[in-house]
């Protein structure tokens, strides 16, 4: 059966999500002839030794499976893209690093990426299209929603509820919940880089800073 994978974004996210991606399909013996770049309008007809193809392209190779996975930061693109690879043949490709460490009772939405050096520990529910930059952890007893975006570092402590579309900056700091009343972060909430989140987030605003505070409010 042929199969074909791609990694939609071939920008600077993408570049570092195609060695990941390039590695999984070998340690599972799969061909990496049949794994590409994809974009809406390539500019390039190569990135980094990988060929760059379009997603109309991606749609007419014949294959009988196709594997795309999103390397977009912008939450809101990769919600768009997963409805279209649902009103196509294509499905969802997780990507995961050789080196993260997944514990005991964890689910892991598809299409979600785990960069190099990512923990989660146990009892931890995650949604689809996730995304956790290098060295990123997720603590014991956390659910996090779908599309969200942890960037390098992010330590999310135990006991903690994310929404769908929040993005937490690079080395933030998420103080751990108590069982029965976890620490939320409101849908589409934006931690900023270094903030130190100790009490709830409301959805749609953004905090920074430490303690972290509000600086923008949802419209």
């Amino acid at each position: 059966m042929k199969e074909i994978y791609g990694v939609f974004g071939a920008g600077g996210y993408g570049r570092e999500v195609m060695p990941l991606a390039r590695k999984q399909l070998q340690k599972n013996g799969k061909s990496i002839e049949s794994l590409f770049f994809v974009v809406d309008n390539p500019e390039k007809s190569n990135v980094n030794g990988t060929q760059v193809i379009s997603l109309t392209e991606f749609l007419q190779i014949d294959a009988e499976q196709k594997y795309l996975t999103c390397a977009i930061a912008d939450s809101k693109a990769r919600a768009t893209l997963k409805n279209r690879i649902q009103s196509s043949a294509m499905l969802d490709w997780t990507v995961i690093a050789e080196s993260c460490e997944i514990m005991d009772e964890v689910a892991i939405g598809l299409g979600s990426i785990l960069s190099p050096f990512v923990t989660i520990t146990s009892n931890v529910t995650i949604g689809s299209s996730f995304h956790a930059n290098l060295y990123s952890y997720v603590g014991h007893d956390c659910v996090i929603g779908d599309f969200v975006t942890f960037a390098p570092g992010v330590k999310c402590n135990g006991n903690v509820v994310i929404e769908s579309h929040a993005y937490v900056g690079a080395g933030a700091i998420i103080r751990p919940g108590r069982a029965g009343k976890p620490l939320r972060i409101g849908e589409g909430a934006v931690i900023g880089m270094g903030a130190v989140v100790t009490k709830d987030v409301l959805a749609g605003v953004t905090v920074f800073g430490n303690p972290a505070k509000i600086i923008k409010r949802a419209a």
